[in-house]
């Protein structure tokens, strides 16, 4: 091992990085694949959700004060 203060940490540190990264169960292609499609699909219905719900609270702001 290299008994520099500075190299020595930073090379440990990548040995461990490496050997932890190797325990990681890593999902496959498909599922990968099914679980971004989730999340997109999750973010479209709550934008198009949050976006109507603000145009309904704008129009309901607007007839209520007779601001626009």
């Amino acid at each position: 091992m290299n008994d520099n203060p500075i190299v020595g940490p930073i090379i440990r540190y990548a040995r461990e990085t490496r050997a932890e990264l190797s325990k990681v169960s890593w999902p496959s292609r498909q599922d990968a694949t099914n679980l971004t499609v989730v999340v997109l699909v999750t973010v479209v219905v709550s934008s198009l959700v949050l976006g109507s719900f603000d145009a309904l609270f704008s129009q309901v702001f607007v007839m209520l004060l007779g601001v626009k």
